[in-house]
């Protein structure tokens, strides 16, 4: 079994619409692909999460939540006014290795920094599965910075960074959208694997997996270790 990491520059980047889009990549490259979500916040119980967005658009094979809390926080905020114990790298390490699947894509919470719990982000259990990792961003005016920070936060923990994804494109971007294609992989030092189109979430499943490895540079992405 395989991992690769999800992760973005912040919320609302369209990380969860762009995790789908990768398992729909991967599957059309034959590889039997299961997606995990070690936490989500802000649901109730039986509320559809993340992860069923994830497989209900992309067709993961697997699909698994590690824990739920209901409050709109950060995983390791919303643990403690819950009253509830903080989750561990230990917990979520034995959900990804009780996985059938040949790749199990990891989304994370939030940017790359997150606490999932005490002194716990999704870059440890990146090192911890030896996972590459996927950065996440928006488009527009001031992504340059958000993504370089974050890419050279997952290079300095020793981790390798498989590139840029963006998670919304207009299909006007104005002039700034279409400075930072150029600019995000030069900033960077890492591929621009993509770019996710805008609306793409509202797509019929059918539809969304068939779409999806078209926006994906051509033969990219080959440090993602996708083929089998």
């Amino acid at each position: 079994m395989r991992a690769l990491v999800v992760s973005g520059t912040g919320t609302d980047v369209g990380k969860t619409v762009a995790a789908a889009a990768l398992v729909a990549l991967t599957r059309d490259r034959g590889l039997r692909t299961a997606v995990y979500k070690p936490i989500q916040t802000g649901l109730e119980t039986g509320e559809s999460g993340d992860v069923d967005v994830v497989a209900g658009l992309g067709g993961a094979d697997v699909a698994l939540e590690g824990r739920r809390l209901r409050d709109p926080l950060a995983p390791e905020t919303a643990a403690r006014v819950a009253g509830e114990p903080q989750s561990t790298l230990d917990g979520f390490l034995a959900d990804v290795r009780g996985i059938d699947a040949d790749l199990v894509l990891v989304e994370g919470a939030g940017g790359a920094l997150v606490r999932l719990g005490t002194d716990l982000t999704v870059l440890d259990v990146a090192a911890a599965l030896d996972a590459p990792v996927v950065v996440v961003t928006r488009a527009g005016l001031g992504t340059l910075s958000d993504t370089e920070l974050t890419v050279r936060e997952i290079r300095r923990r020793g981790l390798v960074c498989a590139g840029v994804l963006v998670g919304s494109l207009p299909a006007e971007p104005d002039l700034a959208a279409r400075c930072n294609l150029e600019d995000l992989p030069r900033l960077t030092g890492v591929p621009l694997l993509g770019a996710v189109p805008e609306g793409a979430g509202t797509l019929a499943p059918e539809t969304f997996r068939a779409a999806a490895p078209g926006w994906f540079a051509p033969g990219a992405p080959p440090n993602l270790r996708l083929t089998s």
